[in-house]
């Protein structure tokens, strides 16, 4: 179970506030900030969806050009012909030392293109630090660490919780935080929703307030613990 939590309204903190290059959503607009919780449930994986999509766009469009010409759509007799124009054959043929050297090229291309994908999906997800504006052109610089145990020590805190695990996620000019926190196995109903109401009404608003940022969007995931029971918050 996930649970997107935002702050609603403006929170003045009478401390330090986040720079201008960290602060990116309004505490004034919700939704936004709403959105920006459910983005940091789950690493983002919009460039290899991008990808992934272009390239069964092409593979659905080389399927579909393959069914219509063996169904005859471009002439009864084109299966039996070459697949290459032989005028195109002719010109390869006369250019052979180019048409190798493109094509080597084009599948070195290709093969670091493949290589810079791989690395980007298998690298480590990024935790950001928090960057406060402490006035007079200085900045305070919160470690990731340090931010996420304060949210991790306070829901483990709560009755009923076994533990409590949370990390920085998103990039340095939008931070969010990503926590999972663990309840025991024979919590009632009416505990999870304690443990929920708590959640967002003390503590999330207790860990903004303690780092001077009164947006900072938390996704927190609720999850029964089923083995040993050692309370505690864990970073990771």
């Amino acid at each position: 179970m996930t649970a997107d939590t935002t702050p609603t309204a403006p929170v003045d903190t009478g401390g330090p506030q986040p720079s201008d290059g960290g602060r990116t959503i309004s505490p004034a607009d919700p939704r936004r900030a709403a959105r920006a919780a459910r983005r940091a449930q789950y690493r983002s994986a919009g460039g290899a969806r991008w990808g992934l999509t272009v390239l069964g766009v092409v593979l659905l469009a080389a399927g579909v050009l393959t069914v219509l010409l063996v169904t005859g759509v471009f002439g009864e007799n084109r299966p039996q012909r070459p697949l290459l124009d032989p005028m195109i054959s002719d010109f390869l043929i006369a250019n052979g030392t180019a048409a190798r050297v493109t094509a080597i090229v084009a599948g070195i291309v290709l093969f670091v293109f493949g290589l810079l994908w791989a690395a980007r999906g298998l690298r480590p997800e990024s935790r950001p630090d928090l960057v406060l504006d402490a006035g007079s052109g200085s900045e305070i610089r919160i470690d990731a660490a340090a931010a996420a145990d304060a949210l991790a020590e306070g829901a483990s805190a709560l009755p009923g919780v076994t533990r409590a695990r949370a990390r920085m996620v998103g990039r340095a000019s939008a931070p969010a935080v990503r926590a999972t926190v663990w309840v025991e196995e024979d919590v009632a109903d009416s505990g999870v929703a304690e443990i929920c109401r708590r959640l967002d009404s003390e503590v999330l608003p207790e860990v903004r307030d303690s780092l001077g940022y009164p947006d900072l969007p938390v996704a927190v995931r609720l999850e029964l613990d089923s083995g040993p029971r050692e309370r505690g918050p864990r970073v990771a």
